[in-house]
């Protein structure tokens, strides 16, 4: 039982663990304005290596994209991205969390 219970342990600090250590951005971008806006986003900045998730809020016009760990999204490479979805690259900012939070505005 203790054997059991030690190793639970150990995958649920390993599994926060690696959960911290993603990065995550907050993309501004102009001229989000429906779901095909959104899929265009999504499809352009999953092609970028390390990408695990992108989130589109259409209301906020705000991208948030998540990379695994060792993997960086630079200003120039998100700009490009947007650029190639056809809209404007607002604001770039580097988060901490997995919420999001900080403000790129």
């Amino acid at each position: 039982m203790f054997t059991k219970m030690s190793l639970l342990l150990a995958a649920l600090v390993f599994s926060v663990s690696a959960l911290a250590a993603e990065n995550h951005y907050r993309l501004g971008v102009n001229g989000l304005a429906c779901p095909f806006c959104a899929y265009g986003i999504e499809k352009r900045l999953n092609k970028i290596d390390g990408v695990t998730e992108v989130r589109v809020d259409i209301g906020d016009s705000v991208v948030q994209v998540t990379l695994k760990e060792g993997n960086t999204l630079t200003e120039e490479q998100a700009r490009r991205a947007v650029d190639e979805a056809g809209f404007t690259l607002r604001s770039y900012a580097e988060v901490d969390g997995e919420t999001g939070g900080g403000n790129a505005e």
